[in-house]
C-alpha cells in the first residue's frame, strides 16, 4: 500500500507537484498520465525519495520513505539511465545486481529466461557496454533490472518510449503475466494511452502537478482519457 498526503514538491515560488491524497492498494497496476511538465516524474522521484517533498508524506506499507529503508527492499524502478552502471555490459550487470540481490545464478538465467523475446538476441552476451546499446535496448536493460528481484512493488517511468511494436507488445505481456503470477503493485508512468490504459486497472491524470482525474479502467477508459486531452 502507497498512501501520499499533503505531497508538495517546491522549487523556489514554483510548484511542480501538490496532491491532497492518493492511495494505491498492493496489487494494483497504477496508471500515471499527463502532459509533459505534468509532474510525473517529479512524483516517482519522491516515492522512491530521490528528491525531498516541500512538504507531506509518502507512506509504502505503514513506512515514511524519508524516515526508513526497509521498503527499498522490495521496491524496483527505473526511471532513467542514471539508474543504470553504463560502463558494464549487461552480463556484468546483472551478475553485479545478483550478489547486491543475493539472487543465485539459477535465479539469474530464470529471469532472463522470461525476457528472452523481449532482449530478442541483441543484449546478452553481445559484450558490449550499456552506454553503446540503443535507447530502446538500454531500456529494455532497465526494466529486467527493476523486476530482477521480484519485488512487490515496481515504478516504469514511459516504458514503452524507444521500444519498437514488437518490443511493445512483448513488453505489456512480461507486465500481465507479472500481474497474474503474483500480487505485483505497478506504478507505471506514460504517454501511450493506448498501451498504459489497456494493462492498467486505474488511470490517474496529472495536470499542473495536480491530480485532475482518477479512473476506474474499464472498456471505456481510453475513451474518458481522451477526451480529456482532447478539451
Amino acid at each position: 500500500m502507497i498512501q501520499i498526503a499533503n505531497l508538495q514538491k517546491k522549487y523556489g515560488q514554483d510548484t511542480v507537484l501538490d496532491i491532497d491524497s492518493l492511495s494505491i492498494p498492493q496489487g494494483q497496476c497504477f496508471g500515471l498520465v499527463g502532459n509533459n511538465g505534468a509532474g510525473k516524474t517529479t512524483l516517482f522521484r519522491l516515492i522512491l525519495d530521490l528528491i525531498r517533498p516541500s512538504n507531506g508524506t509518502v507512506i509504502i506499507n505503514g513506512k515514511n520513505v524519508q524516515e526508513t529503508d526497509e521498503w527499498k527492499s522490495y521496491t524496483g524502478s527505473y526511471l532513467d539511465e542514471q539508474f543504470l552502471l553504463g560502463f558494464l555490459t549487461p552480463d556484468e550487470y546483472f551478475k553485479f545486481l545478483t550478489s547486491i540481490y543475493s539472487l543465485s545464478e539459477e535465479d539469474l538465467k530464470t529471469h532472463l529466461k522470461s525476457f528472452k523475446e523481449l532482449f530478442n538476441d541483441e543484449i546478452v552476451g553481445k559484450n558490449k557496454y550499456i552506454r553503446d546499446l540503443s535507447k530502446g535496448n538500454i531500456k529494455k536493460v532497465g526494466i529486467a533490472t527493476a523486476m530482477l528481484a521480484k519485488p512487490d512493488i515496481i515504478l516504469l517511468d514511459e516504458p514503452f518510449e524507444n521500444l519498437d511494436p514488437s518490443s511493445q507488445i512483448r513488453l505489456k505481456k512480461l507486465i500481465k503475466d507479472e500481474i497474474q503470477t503474483r500480487n505485483v503493485t505497478f506504478l507505471i508512468s506514460s504517454h501511450d494511452l493506448n498501451h498504459v490504459t489497456e494493462i492498467c486497472e486505474r488511470i490517474v491524470i496529472l495536470e499542473k502537478g495536480k491530480v485532475v482525474k482518477d479512473i476506474s479502467g474499464d472498456e471505456m477508459t481510453l475513451s474518458a482519457v481522451e477526451e480529456y486531452f482532447k478539451a
